[in-house]
C-alpha cells in the first residue's frame, strides 16, 4: 500500500467555546475570532502547496464553516456523521463548569452520550474507512476538538512530533498513512486570541 497524507483539523472558535458552554452534537456559529483562526489555519494549509483530491467535514455547521474558509467555499468536501465531536448527551449546551474532572472514560454514557473509547472507535474507523479508498491519496478533514484528541491518542504512540499542550482552535494536524498506522508528521498548534 502506498503511504498516504491526511491533515486534520479543529473548528475555530464558535459561539459556545467563548460562552463556556459543552459543545458536542449540539452547535453554536464561528465567532469573529474564529473566522480569523480558520484564515492563519488557511495560510498554513496554503503555505504546504498540497493539492487535496479529497477534502470531508464532520457534519457540525462549525466544522463546514471553517472548512470552507480554509479551502474555499466552492471547493468541494463531503460531511461525514462519524467525524462530529463527542456526544455529550444531557450536558450538551450546559456550562463546562459541570464537566467531571480529566478523563471523562464512560461519564457521559449514563446521561445519553458517548464514551471516551466510543469516540475514539468511531474517529479511527471513519477516518481509515475514507483514506483506504483507492483514490485518496492527499486528504484535508475538519473535526473537533475532542474527536482529534481521541484519534490522536490511539495513533500517539507513532508520533513524530509531540503534543505538549491542548489542540487550539483551528489546530492542523499532519499524518502520513500506510499499512493502517497514522504517523503525526507535524503539528500547527497555536493559540490565536485576536
Amino acid at each position: 500500500m502506498e503511504k498516504k497524507t491526511l491533515y486534520i483539523m479543529r473548528h475555530g472558535q464558535t459561539l459556545f467555546n467563548l460562552q463556556h458552554k459543552i459543545q458536542g452534537w449540539c452547535d453554536a456559529p464561528l465567532t469573529p475570532l474564529g473566522i480569523t483562526q480558520a484564515q492563519v489555519a488557511k495560510e498554513y494549509i496554503d503555505s504546504q502547496n498540497v493539492t487535496f483530491d479529497h477534502a470531508y467535514s464532520s457534519t457540525s455547521e462549525r466544522a463546514c464553516d471553517t472548512l470552507e474558509i480554509v479551502l474555499g467555499s466552492e471547493y468541494p468536501y463531503k460531511r461525514v456523521k462519524g467525524l462530529k465531536e463527542w456526544n455529550f448527551g444531557a450536558f450538551e449546551g450546559k456550562d463546562e463548569c459541570l464537566n467531571p474532572k480529566l478523563p471523562y472514560l464512560d461519564f457521559f454514557k449514563q446521561f445519553g452520550g458517548e464514551g471516551q473509547s466510543e469516540v475514539q472507535e468511531r474517529m479511527v474507523k471513519t477516518i481509515t474507512e475514507i483514506m483506504d479508498q483507492e483514490d485518496h491519496h492527499t486528504v484535508f478533514m475538519v473535526s473537533h476538538g475532542a474527536s482529534v484528541a481521541n484519534f490522536y491518542r490511539a495513533f500517539e504512540q507513532y508520533a513524530k512530533v509531540e503534543k505538549k499542550e491542548r489542540f487550539y482552535n483551528c489546530c492542523v494536524l499532519k499524518y502520513t498513512y500506510e499499512n493502517g498506522i497514522f504517523v503525526l508528521e507535524e503539528l500547527f498548534n497555536k493559540n490565536i486570541t485576536e
